[in-house]
């Protein structure tokens, strides 16, 4: 099984992502610690990450392509987070796995309002040393500003206040709506409410795959 998880920054496709990866036995792909282990070793990626923007959308299928070639070759059980972003990527995507006898069985979409959205990440705090994440709403550390993990001190990303937070939201609807639209129209979406807890949401993804069958 196949799987593409999307959503706006904190909608908590990573936390659904990690969950969904462990229960079904997927590889799990997540776009963003990958773009990040690319500029790590890259200084022109870096400079594009750094400055808030994506890697070109063909280049960026190139580098997914490799990856998948080295860890995945049979194109099988995989749990792609964050990625395709654009309509252009999921076709090259769904080229690649099908010259694999494979496909991407459902995309789940986790919808959730802008002002949840502002809240959450506003809430949201960042390891320094280790880089875990914390929410003081709905993940607080266990002791005030300090990692559960490593005891480093925890801070707000530059872009997790309100109007940076408005901003990437306005440019994530307009790269992703389209590719919503195409998946919706291919009987591929499934859209689930973001709003709910952790469980819930989890569940409601089990009960949609159980519905159509769909397990690893």
């Amino acid at each position: 099984m196949n799987l593409i998880l999307l959503g706006p920054p904190g909608s908590g496709k990573g936390t659904q992502g990690k969950i969904l990866a462990k229960k079904y036995n997927l590889f799990y792909f997540e776009a963003g610690d990958f773009a990040r282990e690319l500029a790590q070793k890259d200084p022109r990626i870096k400079n594009i990450i750094e400055k808030g923007n994506l890697i070109p959308e063909k280049e960026m299928t190139q580098y997914v392509d490799k990856l998948l070639e080295e860890k995945k070759p049979a194109g099988k059980n995989i749990l792609f987070d964050g990625y395709p972003r654009f309509v252009s990527q999921y076709k090259d995507l769904a080229n690649w796995l099908s010259k694999r006898q494979a496909k991407i069985d459902k995309a789940i979409f986790l919808d959730i309002s802008d002002d949840i959205v502002v809240n959450r990440l506003s809430s949201r705090r960042i390891c320094a040393e280790c880089g875990a994440s914390y929410n003081l709403i709905t993940n607080p550390p266990l002791q005030e500003n300090k990692c559960d993990k490593c005891q480093g001190n925890l801070i707000q990303r530059s872009d997790d206040t309100p109007l940076s937070i408005k901003e990437r939201l306005a440019e994530y609807r307009i790269n992703v709506e389209p590719l919503i639209e195409y998946l919706k129209s291919q009987g591929t979406l499934l859209r689930v409410s973001g709003e709910s807890s952790i469980a819930d949401i989890t569940e409601d993804i089990i009960k949609e795959f159980d519905k159509e069958g769909l397990n690893a």
